[in-house]
């Protein structure tokens, strides 16, 4: 019986050898090259997916009309946000925004810039404004800053965030501007 056993073993272990061979052979010929996983604890893919699905069903209800923007703008304790670059927020920018720009969203900014995180927050883009290229250049609609910002608030436990919905002409809005290229009013 021991010989049977040795035998059935080594047999195993060549059919497990072979098969392995044979799956080398079949991701070479598909292109697929094995490659070491790299960890990083910095950066956490999951629970990104998670943030963005949470973020995402937030966000649903939390759509506004250009009267409410306004209306909701105007009231005290209310901050708009603009994410966009200094450049193109000096150009032209919703008057009375504070300016953050998306890459430098992170923990210690957003304690100075929003310290109290039940505030509320308006948030708008590119992608809200048309007549105005130079300072709201277009952006693919499934890469419109109001995602990434919306999700990146929602993340870091801003709960109280509202986001323009339409997209609106800047010569034909009531929504106040300041900036170098800002319409006469």
């Amino acid at each position: 019986m021991e010989h049977s056993t040795k035998r059935l073993a080594v047999s195993l272990v060549a059919l497990l050898a072979m098969l392995a061979f044979f799956a080398t052979l079949s991701a070479a010929a598909q292109g697929v090259a094995e490659s070491p996983v790299i960890i990083n604890p910095a950066v956490d893919e999951g629970a990104y997916v998670r943030a963005v699905e949470d973020a995402l069903g937030h966000r649903a209800g939390r759509r506004l009309s250009e009267a409410d923007f306004i209306r909701m703008s105007r009231e005290p304790g209310t901050i708009v946000l603009d994410a966009r670059s200094k450049a193109k927020f000096d150009e032209l920018h919703v008057e009375g925004a504070i300016n953050l720009s998306f890459p430098d969203i992170a923990v210690e900014s957003l304690a100075l810039a929003l310290p109290d995180k039940s505030a509320r927050i308006l948030i708008y883009c590119n992608n809200n404004f048309s007549g105005a290229e130079g300072a709201f250049p277009s952006k693919l609609p499934s890469a419109s800053l109001n995602l990434p910002t919306y999700v990146a608030l929602y993340d870091y436990g801003y709960r109280n965030v509202y986001e323009l919905g339409p997209l609106i002409d800047v010569a034909a809005t009531a929504i106040a501007f300041e900036g170098r290229a800002a319409p006469a009013r």
